[in-house]
């Protein structure tokens, strides 16, 4: 699919042991976007999304907010080219 882009993410603040990834994981299912999402020894949590420009970029914007219990306090984005990821996993 020559529309589909690759964010790679990575979020801090309060983002471990706030249900971060789970709800990073359901909203992406949301908007069918493939990918993957796992807690780093830092505290930071760090996700790859894979799908429709549309798609991807309202992902990074969820990220800014995350879960109810999230405190987040920056978001780093780099596009990649994608690796035809299929699903969303939470890794550990």
């Amino acid at each position: 699919m020559k529309d589909r882009v690759r964010a790679h993410v990575f979020v801090s603040g309060t983002v471990q042991g706030v249900f971060y990834r789970v709800s990073t994981r359901d909203a992406a299912r949301d908007r069918k976007v493939d990918g993957w999402v796992k807690n780093l020894p830092d505290g930071r949590v760090e996700a790859v999304f894979e799908g429709t420009r549309e798609a991807v970029e309202s992902m990074i914007e969820w990220c800014h907010t995350g879960s109810d219990r999230a405190i987040v306090q920056d978001v780093e984005v780099s596009f990649e080219e994608p690796e035809k990821i299929d699903g969303f996993e939470i890794r550990r």
